[in-house]
């Protein structure tokens, strides 16, 4: 079974940025990942608005996800009682809903780690004082 990955919103950005400092590292990460990678659509929401400096990046993101590049988790309205409590814990950093979205999923999932630039993800833990591996900071 493949181990499944959470996915922030900054690795996704450098990958379809070439001129992002992060850009060769997420790719050259990628090429050697073999597993699912999972986010949430705060996430693909806030990537496609920080690549809306070109059309054509944002097209060929959201085209990379139909394909599978990532899978969307969905997130009923229900729970978003949980979100509030992540976002309210960790308001002096602040958190925003994209974070809180994948620590949500993290606690509910099981999941134990995070491709991200973010160093917010060092600080955060889930609601159960899990904490995840950021992968792309230990390759």
């Amino acid at each position: 079974m493949r181990n499944t990955t959470l996915v922030d919103s900054g690795p996704l950005i450098a990958l379809f940025d070439r001129g992002d400092q992060y850009h060769k590292r997420v790719k050259a990460f990628l090429k050697t990942y073999d597993g699912k990678l999972l986010t949430t659509w705060s996430v693909l929401t806030e990537v496609s608005h920080m690549l809306d400096f070109n059309l054509q990046a944002q097209l060929d993101f959201l085209r990379w996800v139909e394909l599978g590049g990532v899978y969307l988790y969905e997130i009923s309205q229900k729970e978003l009682i949980d979100i509030i409590e992540m976002m309210q814990k960790y308001s002096n950093i602040p958190m925003d809903l994209a974070d809180a979205s994948l620590m949500y999923i993290a606690h509910k999932e099981g999941i134990k780690t995070i491709v991200s630039i973010d160093s917010d993800f060092d600080i955060y833990r889930t609601l159960k004082n899990g904490f995840l591996e950021n992968l792309l900071r230990s390759n």
